[in-house]
């Protein structure tokens, strides 16, 4: 199999999404379908029906092809990414035979399956499996991300001990080849016989790799709901306190990080159409008046772990502008903080910060980011778990290693410096915004 394109496949909660790429990058086709709402019940529990996956992988895949006619043709290989820890019990061709548990799901996943399994089930796979069975015809491997949080060591290369290894696939690392398009897969797909299916990564390290942030001292930062950073380091990073933890790097390297509680979701209570005035009202106005944590909700757990953490406002806000500024630089002293304590673990953060995710969008946002941490952040369009999919299935096939991959296919993005009049005084305010952390015992 020759070719010159590669597809990334994500299966995201609510969606899939396929993208393929030619060798500069360059987005040649896309195409989306949705996907049931997982139904949230009480105990905790989380359910989507996997057997939506494959029909709507399928039908994506071939709305793209459909669109290259004759160049699909080309696609040499794809790579799958999905949510993290997500399980689905499967019988011998693959299919669930039961709902998936999903990543958000309070039950232990994998050990709740292997105790409860549904008739004719054989074994627990994660989304990509599934999806990956269905386009070549027999079981395959798991990759190192997606098998991190169901138990796979990645230090030691095994499942942990107390895990039902007989139930689970072996585990490759990612971009590995799992097998290759059958002629079944390929009549309804439109994907050419023999293309590669290569292991992916989950949704976050996809979407990290997506920004470019592939080898050591890159790091993004995802600022969705929550605010999510990762980064690349050559040796594993160790945390006593379980706050930062590690994905194996495709190629041996370590990609350490985080996720916190906070995050966009502090903006929830303003009306999305106000946002761009709100953060250039911000943005000119100039550092607040007040000092704010405005975590959502109760507890946080990057950068720091405080069960009982609340959102916390020292001071009077002057009007609306000065609260929302206040918001802005709370979440921004919180990725200072993330990056600082990356740093004393031996992860140091070189170059800008990388930075994807609805926040990202907002140019104020990310200048006043820029100023809290005293280094420019690099805005990349276009990132996203597709691309970092497209990345992977690239790697091996037609790019020699991930960092080419990276340099070719990622845009450059657009760099915000930090604002050399707010500097100063915003690093007297982070100091004062840890000093509180300090005080209330969280930090």
């Amino acid at each position: 199999m020759t070719g010159d394109l590669v597809a990334g496949v994500d299966v995201a909660t609510a969606a899939v999404r396929v993208q393929v790429h030619d060798p500069s990058g360059a987005l040649l086709a896309q195409a989306s379908r949705a996907l049931p709402a997982p139904v949230r019940s009480p105990g905790g529990r989380s359910e989507q029906d996997a057997r939506a996956w494959w029909p709507a992988a399928r039908d994506c895949l071939a709305e793209c092809t459909a669109v290259l006619g004759a160049r699909s043709s080309g696609i040499t290989a794809l790579a799958i990414s999905a949510t993290s820890g997500t399980v689905v019990a499967v019988d011998g061709r693959g299919e669930p035979v039961g709902p998936a548990l999903m990543y958000d799901d309070r039950r232990a996943r994998v050990a709740w399956l292997a105790e409860h399994l549904p008739a004719g089930a054989e074994q627990i796979c994660h989304t990509p499996e599934v999806i990956a069975h269905a386009l070549v015809g027999h079981p395959v491997a798991t990759d190192s991300s997606h098998a991190l949080k169901s138990g796979y060591d990645p230090v030691a290369g095994e499942w942990a001990a107390e895990s039902p290894a007989e139930l689970l696939p072996r585990v490759v690392r990612p971009t590995a080849v799992l097998g290759q398009v059958s002629r079944e897969a390929a009549a309804v797909t439109g994907l050419p016989v023999g293309c590669e299916v290569r292991a992916g990564m989950t949704d976050g390290c996809a979407g990290q790799l997506a920004t470019g942030a592939v080898d050591p001292g890159k790091f993004v930062t995802v600022l969705g709901t929550t605010l999510v950073l990762k980064g690349v380091s050559e040796k594993l990073v160790h945390d006593p306190a379980g706050v930062v933890y590690s994905h194996l790097h495709p190629e041996g390297r370590w990609l350490p990080g985080g996720a916190a509680n906070i995050g966009g979701s502090a903006l929830s209570d303003v009306d999305p159409g106000e946002l761009p005035e709100l953060d250039a009202a911000a943005l000119a106005r100039g550092p607040a008046s007040v000092l704010h944590y405005p975590l959502r909700g109760r507890g946080e757990r990057f950068p720091f772990a405080a069960p009982d953490a609340e959102a916390f406002l020292i001071g009077t806000p002057q009007d609306r502008v000065d609260e929302h500024r206040s918001r802005l630089e709370g979440i921004a002293f919180c990725e200072r903080l993330a990056l600082e304590r990356l740093a004393t673990l031996g992860a140091v953060v070189e170059g800008p910060v990388r930075t994807a995710g609805g926040g990202a969008r907002s140019a104020a946002w990310c200048r006043i980011r820029a100023s809290v941490l005293d280094r420019p952040v690099l805005r990349v369009r276009g990132a996203g778990t597709a691309l970092g999919a497209a990345l992977l299935a690239a790697t091996g096939s037609i790019h020699p290693d991930l960092s080419t991959a990276a340099a070719e296919m990622v845009p450059p993005g657009d760099l915000v410096e930090p604002d050399p009049a707010e500097v100063t005084c915003l690093d007297d305010a982070h100091h004062r915004f840890a000093a509180e952390l300090r005080a209330r015992d969280w930090l």
